[in-house]
């Protein structure tokens, strides 16, 4: 029997001749997808399925209006379909303003490398979540409250527009998240790691080290002494810059985020100096094997990758059609939606700041007080305020790396903190494990990326001097 998807094909451009002309834009976007949830809290099942999903989303703009109608029922389309059509034409009073791309008609599959996690049954899976989380409570009485999540998703999604675009995609995703909480009387400590994959189930197995980390850290940092708070320069590793460039840097480079606020489009002026010259930051779906890689965003605007950063100067953004046709640039594929109950918004894809010319080894040298934090446990940005809380650190004395502390937070402006960035170390890593929050949207697949950088003038909170 053929699939929802397949049957919509033959539907989409029937619907397209006949409803197309009523709006300035119409883009109809079908989606199958199944996976499987998974978590475990001290070792016992909280939440255990497997789910299938079978709906669509419907945009019309309408002289700058937009309708946006959801459904779950391919009988339902038209009706959604008309929905979504008088609201846009209720609440247009402008223009519409797309930046055009060329339409295309094709069916893009991302392969694994290895095995589909379709293929693997749920008991398997539960045990190797089982197995995770005996690693994390046997390792120390001290450790109080575990939980190991996985979460699996294959979606196929099916996109039509009214210029003519017919776009089919599908792609697998993998995640795995690890807690340990250790507790001595008043003092409470927290390790996590996190992987994710796009290749192939095999990329979650085989993790007990990486999980053990989680819990030693964890215990260690209950005997450790509180970082005293206070002005340092600071060596981060690539996990720590992958997160700053996605949360600090990355979300104000969302075109959305400029042109519904004039202050950050101020802020954010192509052409302005950010950083030192050898800085250069990017983001982009096109690379391959990513978790935030794909080959057409949820407009149908082609992958690319967008150098935000050139030489420590501010030259581009990231875009919407909507965006880049309001602001005069081009788009650059970056409008992305959860699935289908949602609309696409201007979302990162995979973002990173490429390696620098720097041996890591030399990025601590001249420091005589300074602090090394790698990994992170959280985080917060609040417009170009960022606060991240390291997952481990040490003390830099004298040029060498010396005690550990814990309770390390960071805490800056990012366009100072990316001015104060004195070297860029020649190490690179990839961390597939991020899930991006944006406008009720929470969970979307990225990449971050980058080499170990050193930080001057960086405030590090703990316990008061």
């Amino acid at each position: 029997m053929a699939s929802p998807l397949d049957q919509g094909k033959n539907l989409l451009t029937d619907l397209m001749t006949r409803y197309g002309p009523q709006v300035d834009y119409l883009a109809i976007r079908l989606e199958e997808a199944e996976g499987t949830d998974i978590l475990l809290r001290g070792g016992k099942v909280e939440t255990l399925s497997e789910g299938l999903s079978v709906g669509g989303q419907i945009r019309a703009c309408y002289r700058g209006g937009w309708g946006f109608a959801s459904f779950n029922q391919l009988s339902k389309l038209a009706d959604r379909l008309e929905e979504a059509i008088a609201a846009a034409r209720l609440v247009g009073d402008e223009e519409t303003l797309l930046a055009p791309v060329d339409p295309v008609r094709t069916v893009h599959t991302f392969r694994l490398t290895g095995t589909d996690p379709r293929q693997i049954s749920l008991r398997r899976k539960k045990d190797l979540c089982s197995h995770y989380a005996d690693i994390l409570q046997q390792l120390d009485p001290q450790v109080v409250t575990t939980s190991v999540r996985y979460n699996d998703s294959a979606q196929r999604t099916l996109l039509a527009t009214s210029e003519g675009a017919l776009i089919e995609q599908s792609w697998v995703d993998m995640e795995m998240r690890f807690a340990a909480t250790a507790r001595n009387g008043e003092t409470v400590q927290t390790g996590r790691e996190a992987t994710g994959s796009r290749k192939a189930y095999e990329d979650l197995e085989n993790l007990d080290e990486q999980v053990l980390g989680a819990a030693e850290r964890a215990v260690e940092a209950l005997k450790l002494p509180p970082v005293k708070g206070n002005t340092y320069s600071v060596v981060i590793d690539p996990i720590l810059t992958g997160l700053f460039v996605h949360e600090a840097f990355g979300h104000l480079s969302e075109a959305d985020m400029a042109y519904e606020n004039p202050d950050v489009l101020e802020v954010m002026t192509l052409g302005r100096r950010f950083g030192p010259e050898n800085l250069q930051i990017f983001d982009g779906a096109a690379p391959e094997g990513h978790r935030g890689s794909y080959a057409f965003d949820d407009e149908g605007t082609p992958a690319t990758t967008t150098q935000l950063i050139k030489d420590g100067v501010l030259v581009g953004r990231l875009h919407s059609r909507e965006t880049a046709g309001k602001l005069d640039e081009t788009p650059t594929g970056n409008a992305r939606c959860l699935n289908y109950h949602y609309p696409p918004l201007v979302r990162m894809t995979n973002t990173w700041i490429e390696r620098g010319d720097t041996p890591v080894k030399d990025l601590f040298t001249g420091i005589q007080e300074g602090v090394y934090a790698r990994n992170w446990l959280g985080g917060m940005t609040n417009g170009e305020m960022f606060t991240f809380t390291a997952g481990e650190a040490w003390m830099i004395r004298n040029g060498e790396i010396a005690e550990p502390v814990r309770d390390v937070t960071l805490s800056g402006n990012v366009f100072r903190t990316l001015a104060d960035i004195e070297a860029i170390g020649d190490d690179f890593y990839w961390d597939e494990s991020g899930g991006c929050g944006k406008g009720g949207q929470s969970g979307l697949p990225v990449g971050c990326g980058g080499p170990s950088l050193r930080i001057r003038n960086v405030v590090v909170g703990g316990a008061a001097g």
